[in-house]
């Protein structure tokens, strides 16, 4: 299977392990129009790649990105009818979000490793992860505001839910002012922060091979229950699970991680 992107360098550096680096340093690694479309057929396909199980999400260069870049934007005057430039934009801003989506709609693990800048667009890329590294230089703003618009991709929906304080989203997105690495891991929006990027990506990707030694079976229906019990009641995510698990119970790997804890040898997971 072919991972070849103008914008997006795929590699896999470890049995299992999927690395998806933003690869435009050069710009600050912002967001234009072909990472937009290249970004969702990326997640698309790893989501069923067999040899997938976890991926590591990090950003080349000095940045881990400068959000959209406002140098290939649509967003500009335009001569012609209100309504039908309405329809254009709507569908830019759909494709946007579907982009991001497809991060948190991929059943296998996303973790983001963050180093310097995390702009805008980059916010909504990042919330729609599973876990977040950061190095102690990063910083993040919801710049949104200070070019004119309200976030409208992901960051006003998910950002609340990580970090769980109204408060505290409210100011970030009202103000666009920046929030550093020990703010950042106080609130909750990453969970470990490195001395630098080097060893924040050794990190990530060693929680991103221990994972993948993990049953696949269980891992993916455990970010499933946990991306829905977010948008559901309590008792809809047991319902929901309950539907999940009834086939899952079947899975050849209960029998297989149960020998493995008795026998002390490491299993070994069919690939899904």
């Amino acid at each position: 299977m072919d991972y070849s992107y103008k914008t997006i360098q795929v590699t896999f550096p470890h049995d299992f392990v999927a690395s998806v680096e933003l690869a435009r340093p050069k710009a600050l690694n912002a967001m234009n129009q072909v990472f937009v479309k290249e970004c969702g057929i990326v997640f698309q396909r790893l989501r069923y790649d067999p040899r997938v199980r976890v991926i590591v999400l990090s950003g080349q260069g000095k940045h881990f990105s400068a959000g959209l870049d406002l140098s290939d934007s649509p967003l500009q005057n335009e001569e012609g009818d209100v309504g039908r430039k309405a329809i254009k934009f709507r569908k830019l801003i759909h494709d946007f979000q579907s982009s991001f989506t497809a991060i948190e709609k991929c059943l296998k693990p996303v973790l983001c490793a963050i180093h310097g800048a995390t702009i805008g667009g980059a916010i909504d890329m990042i919330t729609a992860a599973d876990i977040r590294f950061c190095t102690k230089d990063a910083f993040f703003s919801v710049k949104e505001v200070d070019i004119g618009i309200a976030a409208d991709v992901g960051t006003l929906q998910r950002l609340p839910k990580v970090i769980g304080s109204e408060s505290l989203v409210r100011e970030l997105c009202f103000t666009a002012r920046k929030m550093y690495a020990d703010e950042a891991k106080s609130c909750g929006l990453v969970s470990h922060v490195f001395q630098d990027r080097k060893t924040m990506m050794k990190a990530a990707f060693s929680m991103g091979v221990l994972i993948a030694s993990k049953s696949p079976i269980a891992v993916q229906g455990t970010k499933a229950g946990l991306v829905h019990a977010r948008d559901h009641s309590v008792q809809e995510g047991l319902e929901f699970m309950k539907h999940w698990n009834m086939s899952m119970l079947q899975s050849e790997d209960i029998p297989k991680s149960v020998q493995s804890f008795f026998t002390k040898k490491k299993p070994k997971f069919s690939k899904l």
